[in-house]
């Protein structure tokens, strides 16, 4: 089954370390509909989401980068925007997602990924919005 496509380009921030999984991230999520931005640092995603925020739907967030670890990231965009919605993208266990559901955390998101079940889900979080 084809997920469904957006209507308007929603925004998706993807924050990741590894140049090759911003672009499946980006292969992904473009042909379902989404314009993607991507961000290959901590401090490049934190800077752009702090100037874009508003037109930001959803942030796609790895957990181990080198400078700053996710947990860190997260709270730096969610004091931008108390209700940024941010799912983490890792190849980390859940068990290192739990205090930041608490917190806020959208959903978690295990690497590797099948594509078609990433795809559903990232417009199931930007459709609920």
């Amino acid at each position: 089954m084809e997920p469904p496509t957006t209507t308007t380009l929603d925004a998706v921030l993807a924050i990741d370390d590894e140049p090759q999984l911003l672009e499946i991230v980006r292969g992904c999520l473009e042909p379902a509909g989404f314009q993607v931005h991507t961000a290959s640092s901590p401090k490049e995603g934190v800077d752009f989401y702090e100037k874009n925020w508003r037109n930001i739907k959803l942030v796609l967030l790895d957990f181990l980068m080198p400078g700053m670890t996710g947990d860190l990231v997260f709270e730096c965009l969610r004091r931008q925007n108390p209700d940024a919605r941010i799912i983490l993208l890792t190849g980390c266990e859940d068990n290192v997602a739990q205090r930041m559901f608490q917190e806020g955390l959208f959903g978690y998101i295990h690497k590797p990924f099948d594509f078609q079940d990433f795809i559903q889900r990232v417009h199931d979080a930007v459709d609920t919005i």
